[in-house]
């Protein structure tokens, strides 16, 4: 069961780690999404993603805005600022537009990217300079 609250995010109603959460070809959402599961998008999504799990954008899917996640898998249409810590895979019928930061990158041919990417150790530099952007915001 998938709890929805277009108002600002999506999540599971069970609250479970390994829950998974779709957005089914046909809906478009407008605004953040934020989950512990995995997430699949098959429709449109205008707005950020934040999982501590996968996010699957599906052939027919599309997300205008930003992604950050352990890994994705990535079919559809994607304009965004794309942050993912292990592996970030683009399926043959992949469209990115934006900036990419990963740990791992699979490509297959095909695909298609237009953009910057950072890999490797590079994660670990950004959860640092986001640490010193709070702490200077809150002193």
């Amino acid at each position: 069961m998938m709890s929805r609250n277009t108002k600002s995010s999506a999540r599971n109603a069970e609250g479970d780690f390994g829950a998974h959460n779709q957005i089914a070809k046909g809906t478009s959402i407008q605004g953040d999404i934020s989950t512990e599961g995995v997430l699949r998008i098959d429709g449109t999504l205008i707005g950020s993603v934040e999982s501590t799990g996968k996010v699957v954008v599906g052939p027919s899917g599309k997300i205008e805005g930003s992604i950050r996640c352990v890994s994705a898998n990535i079919s559809g249409e994607v304009k965004a600022k794309v942050i993912v810590k292990d592996l970030l895979t683009l399926q043959a019928s992949a469209k990115l537009q934006g900036d990419i930061t990963t740990g791992k990158l699979a490509i297959e041919p095909g695909a298609t990217f237009s953009g910057s990417c950072s890999m490797g150790g590079v994660i670990k530099d950004i959860s640092q300079d986001e640490q010193a952007r709070v702490a200077e915001k809150t002193a």
